[in-house]
C-alpha cells in the first residue's frame, strides 16, 4: 500500500481543460469539433437522451461537421456486459474517441470502455492499477450530477454483477482531456439525487483531507471543497433552479475529485463499494449513509483534522479548541445529512451479509487506501452494523435474558 501512496503522490496526472458556466456543453462541442476525429460515441442514459439535455452538445458537433453516434444504454453501477456491449457498439461505428455524457455510471462506463477498446482483454484483468499496456482512446466529459468527480480522477469503478462486487480500475490516462460543467444540466435534478451527490462529493473530499496520504495540494482541494458544499448544497437541494448554486456544487465535485485522485479514500467507499455491489445501492446513498458512523469511529485519530474541516465549513470559530471544533463538525455533518432527508440506515441491509461485507471492505481499504484509524473485520461488522434498518436491527440483539444466561455461562 505504501508503494502505492508513492505513486497517487508523484505519478504525473493530467488535469483537464476545464469549461464552466451555463452553455459550457455546447462550448466542450465546439472545441471537440474542431479536434478532427472520425466519429464520437457519446456514452449515456435513456433517461438523459429523453429529456434533451445532449441537445446543446450534438448541436454544436453537428455545427462543426463532427460525426456522432450515441450510446445511451448506461444503468446504474456500470455493469460489465453493459459496458462489453459499449465496447462493441464503438468498434462497430468505427469512433476513435467518447464523450461522457452523465452522472457518475456514465463516466466510469466510458472510461472502462476507453481502456478496454485498446487493451482488448476481460475486464476483470484490467481492474487495479495501471493494467493496461496501451493509451486508451480519448474521452471529454459532462457531468451532469455534482458528486463523483469522475471528471477529472483516474479511476473508473464498474460493478460485477456475476460475482455482487465492484472493481477499481485505476490509470491516470483515463483522465478526460476536457471537461464542461454546465450548470444548467443539474437544475432538473430531483432533491434526492441533488443530496446524496453532494454528500457524495463531501466523502470525497473528507476522505482525502482526513486519509494518510494527504499533500498540500489536495488538502487545499478538499477544504475548498468541504467550504462550497457547506455553502451552497442545502440551497441546491431546496432551489434546483439556482444556478450559481449548482454551479458551485460543481465545482466543489470537481475539487474533491482532484483532492482524492492525489490523497485518496477511505473506509466509507470500501464499505459502499460493497453496498453497491450487493444492492445496488446508489453510490452517493451508500456514502452518505456511512459517512456519519465512520468519522465518528474515525475522530479519535483525525480530531486536529476534523478541527481544521469545521472552521472551512464555518461551523465553529478559531478560538474554540481542536476536540469542540472537532465535535461541532461531526454534530454538522450530521445536520446537513438531516436537512438533506438522508436516511440513517440502509433498508437492504441483511444482519447475515455482514460478516461478508466487512470482510469484503476490511480487504479493499487495507490493500488501497490510507485510512487514519485501522478497523478489525470485528470492528467493521460492528460499524456496518450500526447502519441496519431498526427492524433487523432490534431482532439482531439478543433479549435480555439470553444475554444473561450468556454471561453466566461465561462466569
Amino acid at each position: 500500500m505504501k508503494g502505492v501512496g508513492m505513486v497517487t503522490r508523484f505519478i504525473p496526472i493530467p488535469q483537464p481543460t476545464l469549461l464552466v458556466g451555463p452553455g459550457s456543453s455546447a462550448r466542450l462541442g465546439q472545441a471537440v469539433a474542431g479536434f478532427g476525429h472520425s466519429k464520437i460515441l457519446i456514452v449515456t442514459d435513456s433517461i438523459i437522451a429523453k429529456l434533451g439535455l445532449l441537445k446543446p452538445l450534438t448541436d454544436a458537433l453537428t455545427a462543426g461537421g463532427a460525426q456522432y453516434v450515441v450510446f445511451d444504454a448506461i444503468t446504474p453501477d456500470a455493469p460489465i456486459p453493459l459496458i462489453e456491449k459499449g465496447i462493441e457498439f464503438f468498434k462497430t461505428h468505427g469512433c476513435d474517441a467518447i464523450v461522457a455524457f452523465g452522472g457518475g455510471s456514465s463516466m466510469d462506463a466510458s472510461k472502462a470502455i476507453a481502456l478496454a477498446v485498446k487493451n482488448p482483454k476481460p475486464l476483470r484483468q484490467l481492474a487495479g492499477y495501471l493494467k493496461g499496456l496501451h493509451n486508451p482512446v480519448k474521452i471529454y466529459a459532462v457531468p451532469t450530477t455534482a458528486g463523483t468527480g469522475s471528471e477529472v480522477t483516474v479511476a473508473a469503478v464498474i460493478s460485477d454483477p456475476e460475482r455482487q462486487s465492484k472493481l477499481v480500475i485505476v490509470d491516470p490516462r483515463m483522465v478526460p482531456k476536457m471537461a464542461a460543467l454546465d450548470p444548467a444540466l443539474m437544475t432538473g435534478l430531483p432533491p434526492h439525487i441533488t443530496a446524496a451527490t453532494g454528500i457524495d462529493a463531501l466523502t470525497h473530499a473528507i476522505e482525502a483531507f482526513v486519509g494518510n496520504w494527504s499533500t498540500a495540494y489536495s488538502d487545499g482541494m478538499a477544504l475548498s471543497a468541504v467550504g462550497l458544499i457547506f455553502e451552497n448544497l442545502r440551497l441546491a437541494y431546496t432551489q434546483g433552479d439556482n444556478l450559481e448554486a449548482r454551479e458551485k456544487m460543481a465545482l466543489a465535485s470537481t475539487y474533491a475529485g482532484f483532492a482524492f485522485t492525489r490523497a485518496n479514500v477511505g473506509y466509507v467507499h470500501a464499505i459502499a463499494h460493497q453496498f453497491g455491489g450487493k444492492y445496488h445501492t446508489p453510490h452517493g446513498l451508500a456514502n452518505a449513509i456511512m459517512l456519519p458512523i465512520v468519522l465518528k469511529y474515525s475522530s479519535p485519530a483525525i480530531t486536529e483534522r476534523l478541527a481544521q474541516l469545521a472552521l472551512r465549513a464555518k461551523v465553529g470559530t478559531e478560538d474554540e479548541d481542536s476536540e469542540m471544533l472537532a465535535q461541532k463538525f461531526l454534530d454538522a455533518v450530521d445536520q446537513l445529512n438531516r436537512d438533506l432527508k438522508i436516511p440513517t440506515y440502509l433498508e437492504a441491509l441483511k444482519e447475515s451479509d455482514i460478516p461478508a461485507l466487512a470482510k469484503a471492505a476490511c480487504h479493499e481499504a487495507h490493500t488501497g487506501y490510507p485510512v487514519p484509524r485501522y478497523m478489525s473485520q470485528t470492528v467493521c461488522e460492528g460499524i456496518i452494523r450500526q447502519a441496519l434498518p431498526p427492524s433487523a436491527a432490534k431482532a439482531s440483539k439478543p433479549a435480555a435474558g439470553t444475554r444473561k444466561k450468556k454471561a453466566a455461562a461465561a462466569a
